[in-house]
């Protein structure tokens, strides 16, 4: 079948939107017309690490209805609404123990299928697809039964298709592996679509301090906004300092969500004694750490993929934390078409946007 998708086809290019050939549906695999798809920190990251020449359709927040089904699929039916989300192998340990995000077989599985293996092709021209299961940014995909989760008809597919990688990462972040409570005082490095769904994520569970840390004015100002107890300029020299002034010594848990360097240092200073600071950030390497200072002061570095979740579990709960109320993803997100994926692409990179979304047709 044709359909339109938004082609990279080199590093600095770009993106320019194609007619491709997707083949039919096999065994498991499921086609979803896409109607929204965020644009993730990810696919700015892997656009500039692509091998040149090598053509790819990225994006990986795909949000549409299902318009095929291979023969070997169940529980999924034509008409159906879905979220995606990445792709696992479904028998492998940790997929076995509920956490996906460590699947054996992750990084084959969602670095996209190459070559003859692809779904996509321009012509003769084979085109990388299926980038985390999917690559989203196209009018189709081909997908599997285990990357979409079912959800109800009265979904905002728009305000929901971020759910499968931003939103589950920040929120499950908090909710699953540093479990804040009523006592505790939560800093999140970085306000952009992961760490807004961390704070929103920490009021919907009731945390007794939320800070939130960022050097753009604009998104403190939303943070606050949108419960944030104590907002921090990530400009300012003594950000450790701000911290623990707070009370308890510093922050009892934190959240890096930025891959900084710097900013991981600061947010292992700004611990109290036993904090711990889980990192979801992929970016600068090595991170200094001061080993003394976690032994001594008992803190704890940990990271964490896709919010230590089984989507297939958790996105329905973000489902109905954005009925209730509790996910107002409104304040967060820009619509952009699919013909102006690098604007916005360029505002994702750039913070101008919190989380940016191409809306199909």
């Amino acid at each position: 079948m044709r359909v339109t998708a938004a082609v990279s086809r080199g590093v600095g290019e770009p993106m320019a939107v194609e007619t491709l050939e997707m083949r039919e549906p096999r065994g498991d695999e499921v086609v979803v017309r896409v109607v929204a798809s965020g644009v993730c920190h990810t696919d700015w990251t892997t656009r500039k690490s692509f091998p040149a020449g090598l053509p790819i359709v990225l994006g990986h927040e795909g949000a549409g209805v299902v318009e095929r089904v291979g023969q070997d699929v169940s529980g999924i039916s034509v008409g159906d609404r879905v979220l995606m989300t990445y792709q696992s192998c479904g028998v492998c340990a940790e997929c076995s123990a509920g956490v996906p995000g460590y699947c054996a077989d992750w990084a084959m599985l969602n670095a996209g299928r190459f070559g003859a293996d692809s779904p996509l092709r321009a012509g003769d021209e084979p085109v990388t697809g299926a980038f985390f299961g999917q690559s989203s940014f196209a009018s189709h995909v081909l997908a599997t039964a285990r990357n979409v989760v079912v959800v109800d008809e009265d979904v905002d597919l728009v305000r929901a298709a971020a759910f499968g990688c931003a939103v589950q990462t920040g929120a499950g972040a908090v909710t699953e592996v540093l479990r804040p409570d009523s006592a505790s005082v939560l800093a999140i490095f970085g306000a952009g679509g992961v760490g807004m769904s961390a704070l929103l994520a920490a009021r919907a569970i009731g945390v007794g301090t939320v800070v939130a840390v960022d050097v753009s004015p604009e998104r403190l100002l939303l943070a606050r906004e949108l419960g944030a107890d104590v907002v921090v300029d990530g400009n300012d020299p003594d950000v450790a300092g701000r911290i623990s002034a707070l009370g308890k010594g510093g922050a009892t848990h934190a959240l890096d969500t930025t891959g900084l360097a710097g900013v991981m240092k600061t947010a292992i200073e700004a611990l109290a004694p036993r904090g711990v600071l889980t990192l979801v950030g992929l970016g600068e390497s090595p991170v200094p750490v001061e080993v003394s200072a976690l032994i001594g002061r008992g803190k704890t570095l940990r990271g964490c993929i896709e919010g230590d979740v089984d989507p297939q579990v958790f996105l329905p709960r973000l489902v109905r934390w954005q009925r209730e109320g509790k996910l107002p993803m409104r304040r967060l997100v820009r619509e952009y078409p699919l013909e102006r994926v690098d604007d916005a692409m360029a505002d994702a990179a750039s913070g101008a946007v919190v989380k940016p979304v191409i809306v199909l047709p």
